[in-house]
């Protein structure tokens, strides 16, 4: 089917993004099974309740919108969440593996991050304030996840990082 307008091309992006969460929250529950660290494990757990909230604030945007949600699949995310569940294969309960889901969590949040960017930007050309703060929240909370992450991964004046334990092991 052909895409005509601005609208139609907004729309289609909230799709993906949807669908990107939606596999998101399947997936958590795994990395936080196979992560090592309490501190690691606390915030995927703490980024799956965020990431449900996520999906229920993408439903209201679609509501909003008068739009029904479609049944595409984010290829992209099934490809960065495919590499998650391998680095559980690959290593051995660690930091190093650790260190190894760190990585494939901020691939995810880069995605995100770069979704909601483009999407509050579409927001934003069609005038829709209402929306544009919704999505907005969202990317907000994707870039605290994304900081949170490299915190963890690179320790501070406390603490050591899931990176340095990783080199070190």
């Amino acid at each position: 089917m052909s895409r005509e307008d601005f609208m139609d091309l907004f729309v289609d992006q909230l799709n993906d993004i949807y669908s990107a969460e939606t596999q998101i929250v399947k997936s958590l529950p795994k990395m936080i099974n196979a992560a090592s660290s309490t501190e690691l494990k606390n915030a995927f757990e703490s980024h799956l309740k965020e990431t449900r909230n996520q999906v229920t604030r993408l439903e209201k945007v679609f509501k909003a919108l008068g739009e029904k949600i479609g049944n595409e699949s984010c290829e992209a995310m099934e490809g960065i969440i495919a590499e998650s569940d391998e680095v559980t294969q690959l290593y051995p309960p660690s930091a190093l593996r650790d260190a190894a889901l760190i990585a494939c969590a901020q691939r995810i949040e880069h995605y995100e991050i770069a979704a909601y960017g483009t999407l509050c930007t579409f927001a934003q050309e069609l005038d829709l304030d209402d929306i544009q703060e919704l999505l907005g929240e969202t990317l907000d909370e994707e870039k605290s996840a994304d900081e949170k992450l490299t915190g963890i991964a690179e320790g501070g004046l406390l603490s050591t990082g899931i990176n340095q334990k990783a080199l070190n092991r």
